[in-house]
């Protein structure tokens, strides 16, 4: 991704449980009802739940407020062996069943909840720029619990499938591969589709709208390509997500295989520029203009179909698996394209936004504390996120980073992963201890402020080059001088900095008339270098 209204009147048919780890869900079935007389949508939720640990009782994440008032549910029974749930209780948010016979460790059940009510939030019905109406979800952070009944968590992925029954003069894009499209009575029409790969919640998805639906192309032979736009926008929307083929392929090879049978790339109305659906992306309507200007808005959605959706973070704490990634693999996508120069000068306005955003706050990438998931949305997770990769690939080198990073995709995809177990799998590819440099980068507030100062000695033939620290606690790391004397043109010179005040000195057969600090963008700092007086 770059950067409520009252619910729901319930009668509950079966049913299943929520955010506590006494369960996994392994699959989500919702039926949907769509009119275009009423925003009131009609449900039916079908999931599929293994028990983790022996219990009596489970939550659901669900909304359950209209006009300011909770609705109860009047009674709760499985489907599969007609036991009767014997007491539901709820809360603005959440469902809680009381079992009449207590589930054990590893059974599996799938449990039914119909339901009926205007969604507050997650499912946008709306009028599009041209004034038709709409329907979008937009689940990202954890607000698919607004209109769909569900474990609303990024460490609890399950394989999905929508069937949406709509007007017949819209077409429905969702995860997945359509399994049915077929007409049926009063002017209306089922769509289903289905995704077997395990989803997080916030990129699950539905679009429902007046579609100019068209194929861009294959990739690999095997991968379709859609652009799905407003029919005002056919020609533009085309245009513009011809550019992902190339992006697409670019992962594959450099990443790992593409973990999707489509991709779809939808003009919509996600509050976002871009939301990375899995294998259905959203952009915000204004954002399709068919100049292809918003290439890198291309490659930021498409690197989170690795990073976010298929290698998905445990928690939001660690974001910047997801955002940090997206952020860097679309400068490895504009380096490859556009040369080594654009992909320093992306670098270089990042690390602006970063030192800026620094001013501001003091908070860690990994950050625990923060409950509000929408402020994790910032220059930390993206930015940073997105320079600590790159320091990591200077550290190691393009060779072992590339393979580091495929092995941490290979050992991920289809699941969830920290920090922590990045670390391991850089480690144990690098060879290398890393505690120090995700410590400091990644759970220690800031960056290194630098003042460095250099001297000329003109009788030993060599400048003095001190390195001071501004910050609190120091940080270790490599950095470059640049410079030019006599006859020597762009030589380099590289300082291991761990100290809050290091002085190192660099024979020089006479005075250098340019001195710089970091001159090919590698290291995230601010400072300056200055001739001492």
């Amino acid at each position: 991704m770059k950067k409520g209204v009252s619910l729901f009147s319930l009668l509950v048919l079966v049913f299943t449980t929520r955010s506590q780890s006494v369960i996994d869900v392994l699959h989500y079935r919702y039926e949907l009802e769509l009119s275009d007389k009423t925003d009131s949508i009609k449900g039916k939720a079908s999931i599929t739940v293994k028990f983790l640990n022996p219990t009596d009782n489970l939550s659901l994440d669900f909304v359950l407020i209209k006009n300011g008032k909770q609705h109860m549910l009047t009674y709760a029974t499985t489907t599969i062996d007609e036991k009767k749930v014997v007491q539901v209780k709820s809360n603005d948010e959440e469902l809680r069943l009381q079992l009449a016979k207590p589930a054990k460790a590893g059974d599996i059940e799938t449990f039914i909840i119909s339901y009926k009510g205007i969604p507050n939030d997650g499912l946008i019905i709306s009028k599009n720029k041209y004034g038709h109406r709409t329907f979008f979800a937009d689940n990202w952070p954890d607000r698919a619990h607004y209109w769909i009944p569900c474990k609303d968590d990024p460490a609890d992925k399950a394989s999905v499938e929508f069937i949406i029954t709509a007007p017949e003069h819209y077409q429905v894009v969702a995860n997945g591969i359509q399994v049915e499209e077929t007409n049926i009575t009063k002017g209306l029409k089922r769509t289903h589709w289905k995704e077997d790969e395990p989803l997080a919640t916030k990129v699950m998805t539905i679009g429902v709208a007046d579609f100019a639906v068209n194929m861009v192309g294959f990739v690999n032979n095997c991968i379709p390509v859609y652009s799905w736009g407003y029919p005002e926008n056919g020609k533009e929307a085309v245009h513009d997500f011809s550019l992902t083929k190339d992006i697409l392929s670019f992962y594959i090879n450099t990443i790992g295989p593409y973990g999707y049978k489509k991709l779809a790339n939808v003009q919509s109305k996600t509050r976002f520029g871009g939301l990375e659906n899995a294998s259905a992306i959203f952009y915000a309507e204004d954002k399709i203009t068919g100049d292809g200007s918003n290439e890198s808005l291309l490659a930021h959605e498409i690197a989170h179909q690795w990073f976010g959706n298929m290698a998905t973070e445990k928690s939001f704490a660690h974001l910047w698996l997801s955002e940090g990634f997206a952020t860097y693999f679309t400068t490895l996508f504009f380096e490859n394209k556009y040369g080594k120069a654009k992909a320093a000068a992306m670098r270089d306005e990042d690390r602006e936004q970063v030192i800026a955003f620094t001013e501001r706050n003091n908070t860690p990438v990994v950050n625990t504390a923060e409950t509000d998931f929408m402020n994790l949305l910032n220059e930390n997770n993206y930015q940073k996120g997105g320079w600590i990769l790159h320091m990591l690939r200077q550290q190691l080198g393009d060779s072992v980073f590339k393979k580091s990073i495929r092995k941490y995709y290979a050992a991920y995809a289809g699941k969830n992963a920290d920090t922590e177990d990045l670390q391991k799998i850089i480690e144990e590819v690098s060879g290398k201890n890393l505690t120090q440099f995700f410590k400091q980068w990644l759970y220690t507030p800031g960056i290194p402020k630098l003042d460095i100062k250099w001297k000329y000695n003109s009788k030993e033939k060599n400048i003095s080059v001190t390195v001071k620290q501004l910050q609190q606690t120091p940080f270790s790391f490599p950095l470059e001088i640049g410079y030019q004397s006599g006859q020597v043109v762009n030589a380099r010179k590289m300082l291991n900095i761990s100290k809050q005040s290091e002085t190192f000195k660099i024979p020089m057969a006479q005075k250098p008339s340019e001195l710089t600090a970091d001159p090919d963008v590698n290291l995230l700092f601010k400072g300056n270098i200055a001739e001492e007086k």
